[in-house]
């Protein structure tokens, strides 16, 4: 399929447009809130990884609901509805940011209040896509999703730094609060192509299990996403609390870092253009080998290495991560079925981000007692041993996709 096919399919440019908006909001929040709190006068590291760890933890908790809530009432409605109840939210922390005057309490309030939405959005996302094409077409939808993704975050990532340095927070939050409104609203003008289903006698404890029933049904599913969530917990450790701190410490704060975080949306960006035309035979063996990437980039902060290097091996696993997102979302829409799609990806939702707060919480106590760098060898050497250890299960080693038509005629795509 050709991008002037899939760009013919109704509503994919609107969609592509939420997702270029909210992205770039996506790229400016990592930037913004953490130097906004590093920057308040009682802020603190330790600060930084409750307010992000809260979010995460209200997401775990509300995804398996949020994926009964999107089969129930309309996957394409509930991502609207969540984009913009989390805009408003965002808005009033960016209210008290204007004042200089945070209070712990709110932060932990507005971003309690964002994981939940996004313990909703993220199961209803993954039914969006293939409400508006067609199955031979989700791989390439995908990727070119991450593409304009990708390229958004890019953009702000690269100003962020600027933003952040130059005004303060306030005004880089504010624009990030915006870009959920109005992505909100672009994805539910279209909300009537999944309708609500239609009223059942089963209760929401029903729907629970039945969609647990299906996610354990995938043995290769289980696998990764319990490998991963103890990689996530490694990842955000690093990333998002002490590599700000390193940043502050050993380079030039909030535009080193936005340096390092634009390096690896350009990351994504490479990942996407290689996810449009490669097909591999064995995905997830592929991936999983790939995964080793973010163990490079943990180890790299460790020293920590030259800017440049840290920002090289972040490029590395941005490309991993934009594989991972495209090919696996790809494999859950075709493998798993319809009617429990949102269902199941609820359930990857919360494993794969269980242990993310934990990794957010536990950072700076643990550099304060042991080291930046010794708490970062060890993130390094626990994911290396995750990622190669998923390995040991035929079930993710062997997992191929079902071949569709086109996979046996021959398209644009090669097969590795």
């Amino acid at each position: 399929m050709t991008l002037k096919e899939l760009f013919g399919y109704r509503y994919v440019k609107r969609f592509y447009l939420s997702r270029f908006i909210s992205n770039f909001g996506n790229g400016i929040s990592p930037v913004a809130l953490a130097f906004g709190i590093l920057h308040l006068k009682n802020g603190s590291a330790t600060e930084l990884g409750l307010v992000l760890g809260s979010s995460t933890l209200a997401m775990i908790v509300m995804s398996p609901f949020g994926g009964v809530l999107a089969d129930k009432y309309g996957r394409v409605r509930m991502v609207g509805l969540c984009d913009t109840w989390g805009a408003i939210g965002l808005f009033v922390q960016v209210g008290f940011f204007a004042t200089g005057n945070v209070p712990l309490w709110l932060m932990l309030v507005v971003n309690i209040n964002f994981g939940i939405m996004w313990g909703i959005w993220w199961p209803a996302f993954s039914g969006v896509l293939p409400a508006i094409l067609p199955e031979e077409a989700l791989q390439k939808g995908n990727a070119v999703n991450n593409f304009i993704s990708n390229v958004s975050a890019i953009a702000g990532a690269a100003i962020a730094g600027f933003l952040v340095s130059a005004y303060g927070s306030t005004i880089a939050l504010g624009i990030d609060a915006g870009t959920f409104l109005v992505a909100g609203a672009l994805v539910y003008s279209f909300r009537h192509i999944v309708p609500a289903r239609a009223k059942n006698e089963d209760s929401m404890l029903d729907d629970l299990k039945h969609g647990w029933k299906v996610f354990l049904s995938f043995r290769w599913i289980v696998v990764i996403v319990a490998g991963f969530s103890l990689i996530v917990m490694c990842w955000a450790a690093g990333e998002n609390v002490l590599g700000p701190l390193i940043a502050l410490k050993h380079f030039n704060g909030p535009k080193s870092w936005a340096f390092v975080l634009t390096a690896e949306s350009i990351g994504f960006v490479c990942g996407s253009l290689i996810a449009m035309r490669v097909k591999f035979k064995y995905p997830m063996r592929v991936l999983m080998i790939l995964t080793c990437s973010v163990s490079l980039y943990l180890w790299s902060m460790a020293a920590p290495r030259s800017l440049t290097f840290i920002a090289f091996c972040a490029f590395l696993w941005g490309i991993t991560l934009d594989l991972w997102g495209t090919i696996w979302s790809t494999a859950l829409q075709r493998l798993v079925p319809r009617e429990s799609l949102s269902r199941v990806s609820s359930f990857d939702a919360m494993g794969s981000m269980m242990f993310r707060p934990i990794g957010l919480a536990i950072a700076a106590p643990l550099a304060n007692s042991i080291g930046i760098t010794r708490s970062l060898e060890i993130g390094a050497a626990l994911s290396l041993v995750i990622a190669i250890g998923t390995l040991a299960f035929a079930d993710v080693r062997n997992m191929q996709f079902v071949p569709l038509k086109q996979d046996v005629s021959g398209d644009d795509s090669s097969l590795i």
